[in-house]
């Protein structure tokens, strides 16, 4: 059972929408400080930003299309656990540089062949949001891509690392390009595509970065499924008790 967000289909994919880049950017958050070296630091810093300000847009987008007068802030603050539906992989902990660098990849490559399709749909606002979308995932991804070349044919350490980092955050991949009963609702519309119609995109662009990086694709053939309904890893609780903790101690403050 999919879990629903808002009263409506397509709000209730913007908001998907939103907390795959409102975690994510929670995520890049927690890193600032930790990268190997300053300047690496400021685009983690700046990718964080990015995703943060596409899930702004997207909530606000989602509140105006139900009309029930939620903001941005009541739904990245004042949603419990069980009612975000970002892909498992987002939420997934920063272990080291390779994992968060492999895990920008995986989404990195999902999310340019998404935002061009959505570029052309029959919503205007969401069209919009979109093609900005797609100008910063683009750059996303072409640092994403060097990182990992620049790890796989670095050190044996490094190269190491990096294939463990894939090993490890395959299993959350498929989620992201398959497809369900919303989706397909939406792509009958001419409002969404279907998440599997960017599969071999994404595939095909990591396969490309992987054989340049004389690294492979995780060998474990099973993949985990949840976020979309709401069933999520033991990371996002903590992630948004950090997250929430302001809003949830001091209801309604404002600066």
């Amino acid at each position: 059972m999919k879990t629903i967000t808002t009263n409506t289909d397509l709000g209730t994919y913007l908001v998907r929408l939103g907390d795959d880049n409102l975690i994510l950017a929670q995520r890049l958050g927690e890193y600032i400080a930790g990268a190997p070296e300053l300047e690496e630091d400021l685009a983690i810093a700046n990718t964080g930003l990015d995703h943060l300000g596409i899930a702004r847009h997207l909530f606000t987008l989602a509140g105006e299309i139900e009309g029930d007068g939620r903001s941005e802030d009541d739904f990245a603050m004042l949603r419990p656990e069980r009612s975000f539906t970002n892909a498992l992989l987002v939420e997934q902990p920063n272990t080291d540089f390779a994992y968060i660098m492999v895990r920008q990849l995986f989404f990195d490559a999902y999310q340019v062949p998404l935002w061009r399709r959505l570029s052309a749909s029959n919503s205007t606002d969401l069209a919009g949001i979109a093609a900005k979308g797609l100008k910063e995932a683009t750059y996303h991804l072409r640092r994403s891509s060097s990182w990992i070349v620049r790890l796989g044919d670095g050190t044996a350490e490094s190269a190491m690392r990096t294939q463990a980092a894939i090993d490890g955050l395959w299993r959350y991949t498929a989620e992201l390009v398959t497809s369900d009963d919303l989706e397909e609702r939406l792509a009958s519309s001419g409002l969404a595509p279907r998440s599997s119609d960017v599969a071999s995109e994404w595939l095909s662009t990591i396969d490309a970065v992987l054989e340049e990086a004389m690294l492979a694709r995780g060998s474990d053939p099973f993949q985990t499924f949840g976020g979309r309904s709401g069933i999520h890893t033991e990371y996002l609780g903590p992630l948004l008790a950090e997250l929430q903790w302001m809003q949830r101690s001091y209801p309604g403050a404002t600066w």
